[in-house]
Parts: structure tokens; sequence; C-alpha cells
């Protein structure tokens, strides 16, 4: 893009194991944008409860724990880092624990408000890609451009085997699966922000599609938006 184009807010959702982030990373690269890992945040905040003994039904407390953490992303040599109170919680907030913990506070609306108070104040001045679960339908309904990413249960289960073991973790696919499987449970049915696709979203199956295939094709509808949008 061009000095004179309008630096965009770009929204790719979708459920866990969908390759979002990965896909998101490459695709800010390549635009020269900054890339906002939303979930990373809900991790950030179920590590700090998880440290400060906070008990994951105590709203109040986790609401006011959102409110005063101070979250930064830092996208540096292909990598994002994310700092969390001076503290790099990177690795930190992958596990399978935090993962659960993450996925039962973010039901909490309190907490999704203060978050979501963050990733717009990150993401106001455009020139962004922000992957999350609802990006698109609540946290920037008016994003310039939405996705949203898919693939079968299966797949999605492989990937994220892939990754935890690419982590040092020992899990099974089995129990990988099942953790998908309950993770798409309680984000597309809980009751505040629910995992869903936006009306005006682009969707795109990953299923059998590579990293770049996939960028590829947001990258080929980014360019025949774009002079609608300038």
């Amino acid at each position: 893009m061009n000095g004179k184009s309008k630096r965009l807010i770009i929204a790719i959702d979708g459920p866990s194991g969908a390759g979002k982030s990965t896909v998101a990373k490459l695709l800010a690269k390549r635009l020269g944008y900054l890339y906002i890992d939303t979930g990373a945040m809900y991790r950030a905040l179920a590590f700090k409860a998880k440290e400060g003994l906070i008990e994951i039904e105590d709203e109040d407390a986790l609401s006011k724990l959102a409110s005063k953490i101070k979250i930064h992303i830092i996208n540096r040599d292909d990598q994002t880092f994310i700092i969390c109170d001076e503290k790099d919680v990177t690795e930190a907030i992958r596990t399978p624990e935090i993962s659960r913990l993450a996925s039962e506070i973010s039901k909490k609306s309190g907490v999704r408000e203060e978050l979501v108070k963050k990733q717009r104040e990150m993401a106001k001045a455009g020139g962004v890609v922000l992957e999350g679960r609802d990006i698109g339908t609540v946290v920037f309904p008016n994003a310039d451009i939405k996705f949203y990413l898919d693939a079968n249960i299966e797949e999605r289960g492989r990937r994220r085997h892939q990754e935890l073991l690419a982590k040092g973790q020992v899990i099974s696919f089995e129990e990988t699966l099942k953790e998908v499987m309950q993770r798409d449970q309680n984000d597309m049915f809980r009751e505040h922000s629910p995992l869903k696709k936006a009306e005006d979203a682009v969707f795109i199956d990953s299923t059998n599609l590579s990293v770049e295939e996939v960028v590829q094709k947001m990258l080929d509808f980014i360019e025949l938006r774009k002079g609608r949008i300038n």
C-alpha cells in the first residue's frame, strides 16, 4: 500500500486451530501493519489471575484486574511477544491450563468490556490486523475488512496438537481434540460476545490450504476492496 492509502482495520475471526494467528501475522507483515492477537490478551489475564490466586468465578476481581493490567504486543523479527506488566509471558500463556482458564474468563462481560477498551485503543489509528473471536462482530463491527477463517474439526485438532508438541508439551491427539471441541462450545455458546461470523465477513475454509494460499486470498480481496475504501 502506498503512503496515500488509508491504513485499514482488518478483522480476522474464527475458532481455535483455524490458523488465525499464523495467517494474521503474515498478513500484517505483508501489509506493513501491526498484528494484534486479542486472544493472547485473555490468556495474559488468565495467567495473572492464576498467579494472583483470583477465583475464576470472581467476576468483580477479574474485571478490576483487566482494567489495571498493562499488556503490550511487540512484533519483532517475525516473532510476537506478549508483555504483561513488564514481564514476558509469551510462552507461559500457551499451556492447555491457561487456554482453559482464558476460555472461562472470556465469558465474563465485565472482563470483555475492559479488554475491548484496550483493543480499541491499540487499533484506533488503523494499520492493524486483529485476530480473535469477536473482532468483526463486537470489537470493531465497522472494521474496513473482515475475514472469518475456519477448518474442519479434525484438522484444527491436528494443528493444535502439533503446536503443543512443538512446545514440548506431552498430550495425546485425542485430548487435544477434546480440548478444541470444548473451546468451540465455550466460544460459540457463551452469553456475551459469542463466536460467530459477521454478516459482512469473507469466509475462508483453510482445511486444505497452506498459510501462503490463505494469505494470498486475503491480499487479493484487500486489493479489490482498496479502491472502494480509500
